[in-house]
């Protein structure tokens, strides 16, 4: 019996991933996930640049506006609420589509999660001194000693995987690498596809401008303003556009220099989501071209389906 389909829609920022995934899901019955760590906060569609309003009337979206910005919600919840939605999905006789670009999220559903409870803080405070004395390389080579395989994966001077990584080995007996091999994610389960939208650099570039104007008409800076009055989480802070625009409502910048400041590192936050999604072979390529429509990408999304 062939395994049922769980799509992924994902890419850099601004390449229109909603609107496509939006004409597959219409195509196929689908029913769209959010896979974006902001857009599951309420009180900003503008900030997080959740799917137009029309969209969201023609077919069912989830995980969107489901948490108030003012608490922490991590990967571990989204992929926990993201399997429910899966399983209500499917059990509707429709297909789940997901559609982000936090490859985070992607990771810990295709992959699953890895979820060892054994923790000791006396252990991990020891650990932390000896980074501290004798600096992260001296902890590094531990781990190299005990696990050759996690060593290679985990950089010298990330002290905190390092200590987890040792941490996790005296308290199991055995390496982290061993034990992350034992998690089971969608891919085990479902026949899983993931799609990655790509734009050639300076359209994206223009087209992430183009964007950023249209939030503002849209009402940006009312939404900021609201925003920044709360305490917000530590993840719904940082959402791009609300550290640029406190400091044109201090009055440390001008609106002029806070629309820059928002268009160059959302432009460098979409640089670290094509390196992220590059990294996973899995995924299939479709490259925009000029005239592509929401509708034409959607059509070459369904022939790769088949």
């Amino acid at each position: 019996m062939p395994k049922e389909k769980v799509i992924f829609i994902v890419g850099p920022t601004a390449t229109g991933k909603s609107e496509a995934a939006f004409c597959l899901a219409r195509k196929i019955k689908g029913e769209i996930i959010s896979c974006d760590s902001m857009q599951v906060y309420r009180g900003m569609p503008i900030i997080s640049n959740q799917p137009p309003a029309v969209l969201l009337k023609k077919a069912p979206h989830h995980l969107l506006s489901v948490i108030s910005p003012q608490k922490e919600y991590n990967v571990s919840q989204y992929r926990q609420d993201a399997l429910k939605k899966i399983k209500l999905i499917l059990k509707k006789k429709k297909t789940p589509v997901f559609t982000g670009g936090t490859g985070l999220y992607m990771s810990i559903l295709v992959d699953g999660i890895f979820e060892i409870k054994a923790q000791n803080q006396a252990l991990r405070k020891k650990l932390y001194q000896q980074a501290q004395k004798y600096g992260s390389d001296f902890l590094h080579d531990k781990l190299k000693r005990v696990d050759p395989a996690a060593s290679a994966k985990i950089h010298p001077h990330d002290t905190r995987r390092i200590v987890r990584a040792l941490e996790v080995f005296k308290l199991t007996g055995k390496p982290i690498s061993i034990l992350q091999q034992q998690r089971k994610g969608l891919a085990d389960e479902y026949d899983v596809r993931i799609f990655c939208l790509n734009l050639a650099r300076a359209k994206l570039y223009q087209r992430i401008g183009q964007r950023t104007e249209k939030m503002f008409k849209q009402g940006l800076l009312k939404e900021a303003a609201k925003l920044l009055k709360l305490k917000l989480s530590k993840t719904s802070s940082a959402a791009i556009g609300l550290k640029e625009l406190k400091g044109y409502f201090d009055g440390r910048c001008g609106l002029a220099e806070a629309k820059a400041q928002i268009i160059r590192n959302t432009c460098l936050y979409s640089k670290r989501q094509l390196t992220w999604f590059r990294k996973d072979k899995r995924i299939r390529w479709i490259n925009i071209k000029e005239n592509d429509t929401p509708k034409k990408i959607g059509e070459r999304l369904w022939k790769k389906l088949s």
